[in-house]
C-alpha cells in the first residue's frame, strides 16, 4: 500500500478525516481545495458548550485540521479544482487548474494589514482557524487588480513583501490510484423566501450567526454592533420545501439553533428566544436529554412564519399564524436567524461531469461507490452531522482500501 496515491477532493471536516485515516495506513493522501483555506463550513462553527459539552464537534474539526497542516506527508492543492480525469496504464491522470498563492505562506507573518486595507470588499479573505496559515487569502475573482483596475495597495502595506499579484494560474498532474469526493455541500440561500435576507440587516442565516459567535461570542444586530436581545430562530428555510424540490431535511439545523440559542441564553440571561419549527429533529449525542433542557430557556412556536417586516427602529416584526386562537399573531424581534438548508455543492454537476459520475435525482452524490476507484465521503452524499461526515469518511477509507487490494 505504500506506493499507492488517493486524490481526496474537498478539505472539509470528512475530506480531513479522509487523509488521516489514509495516512495512519501507510497510504499517501492528497487533498484538493477549491478555497484558499481547510475545514470547509465546520472549521466556522462555534463552540455551543455552557457548563459542560454539547458534543457540537467544532472542536473535534479544529483538531483535525491542525493534524493534517502538521503532516508533511499530507500534500495540500488549495485554490484548486478538477480539471479533468484520464486514465493510463491502470492509474487515473487528474488535471488540477491551481490559482497561485499571491500570499506566500513562508514570508507572511497573518499581520492582517492587507486585509485591513485592501479597498476591495471580499478580496482578502481571513480564515476561522490560527491552523489555517496564512489566515489570509486572496480572492481574484472580487480583487480590484484582475477586475480591470490599477490597485496594489496589498503588496505595498505588507511589510514582509509576502504578497505578489503577478504570480499566473497553472496546471498541476497527479497520477493516482482512487479519489475520494469529499466536496461538501452549499448552504441555501434564502433570497426568494419572504423572510428579508440582504434586504434587512438584521435577518442573518446560521451560519453567519456561527460565524459571529465564533468571532466574538455573543449575537449582536448587524446594523448597529447592539447586543440582541430578542432573538427569533425559523427552521426548515430551504429544507422540507416542495415547491424548491428540496425534500430532504437537512439533519443538523435544529440541533445547531438550539445549541447556539442555548450558548447566547447562557451568556445573556435577558434574552428572549424564540423557536419557530415543524418538528425538533434529533441531532447527535444525547439530543433528548438536551432537548428537555433547553426548552426552559426558549418560547417553542410549531409553525413558519408568514413575513418579515422592518420597523422604523430596524427591529423585526415576525407575523404567523395560531393555530389555537385561529388568528395572525405578530411579534418583535432584535434579530431574526434562518436556519438554512443543506444543498449539493455549487459545483458538484460539473463534477460530475469531469468525473464522469452521475450523480442522485437530489443532486448529491451516491454513497456508495458508483464507479471504479470512486468512493464518496461526508456531505457530498447528502445532509449528515459532523459526527456522521467522519463516520462517512472512515467508510469510504475501507472502500477504498478494499478496492486498492484488487487492484
Amino acid at each position: 500500500m505504500e506506493h499507492k496515491k488517493i486524490l481526496i477532493i474537498g478539505g472539509g471536516v470528512a475530506g480531513l478525516s479522509a487523509a488521516l485515516a489514509l495516512e495512519q495506513l501507510g497510504i499517501k493522501a492528497s487533498i484538493v481545495e477549491k478555497t484558499g483555506f481547510l475545514g470547509g463550513h465546520a472549521i466556522q462553527y462555534a463552540c455551543k458548550a455552557t457548563d459542560q459539552c454539547v458534543k457540537c464537534g467544532a472542536c473535534v474539526v479544529e483538531e483535525k485540521l491542525k493534524a493534517v497542516t502538521e503532516n508533511p506527508d499530507i500534500r495540500i492543492f488549495l485554490n484548486s479544482q478538477i480539471k479533468n480525469k484520464a486514465q493510463n496504464n491502470g492509474r487515473s491522470v487528474i488535471t488540477l487548474n491551481r490559482q497561485p498563492d499571491y500570499i506566500d505562506p513562508h514570508k507572511c507573518t497573518d499581520c492582517g494589514q492587507c486585509y485591513a486595507q485592501c479597498p476591495g470588499k471580499g478580496a482578502i479573505e481571513q480564515g476561522f482557524s490560527p491552523n489555517n496559515h496564512p489566515l489570509y487569502a486572496l480572492n481574484a475573482d472580487k480583487c480590484l487588480r484582475f477586475t480591470g483596475q490599477d490597485c496594489h495597495i496589498c503588496e505595498d502595506v505588507c511589510p514582509e513583501k509576502a504578497i505578489d499579484l503577478n504570480q499566473q494560474p497553472y496546471k498541476h498532474i497527479c497520477e493516482i490510484n482512487a479519489v475520494i469526493v469529499a466536496s461538501g455541500f452549499k448552504a441555501f440561500e434564502p433570497v426568494d423566501k419572504p423572510y428579508g435576507w440582504q434586504v434587512f440587516d438584521n435577518v442573518i442565516t446560521n451560519l453567519e450567526l456561527e460565524r459571529m459567535l465564533r468571532r466574538q461570542s455573543i449575537a449582536v444586530r448587524p446594523s448597529d454592533g447592539l447586543p440582541a436581545r430578542r432573538i427569533a430562530f425559523i427552521q426548515c428555510v430551504g429544507s422540507r420545501d416542495a415547491t424548491l424540490n428540496h425534500l430532504w431535511c437537512s439533519k443538523v439545523c435544529c440541533g445547531s439553533a438550539l445549541r447556539m440559542a442555548r450558548v447566547i441564553k447562557t451568556r445573556h440571561p435577558e434574552s428572549e428566544i424564540t423557536f419557530f419549527y415543524m418538528d425538533a429533529q434529533n441531532s447527535g449525542k444525547d439530543f433528548e436529554k438536551f432537548y428537555a433542557a433547553v426548552q426552559n430557556d426558549i418560547h417553542e412556536i410549531r409553525c413558519l412564519p408568514g413575513d418579515v417586516y422592518q420597523t422604523s427602529d430596524g427591529s423585526l416584526q415576525v407575523s404567523h399564524f395560531d393555530q389555537h386562537d385561529r388568528q395572525s399573531v405578530e411579534h418583535i424581534f432584535d434579530l431574526v436567524v434562518l436556519s438554512v438548508g443543506i444543498t449539493p455543492g455549487s459545483d458538484s454537476g460539473k463534477l460530475a461531469d469531469r468525473l464522469q459520475l452521475k450523480p442522485e435525482l437530489t443532486g448529491f452524490f451516491s454513497a456508495s461507490p458508483t464507479q471504479l476507484g470512486i468512493f464518496t465521503a461526508g456531505a457530498a452524499a447528502g445532509p449528515m452531522t459532523i459526527e456522521d461526515a467522519i463516520a462517512s469518511a472512515g467508510q469510504a477509507v475501507w472502500q477504498t482500501v478494499q478496492y486498492l487490494k484488487t487492484c
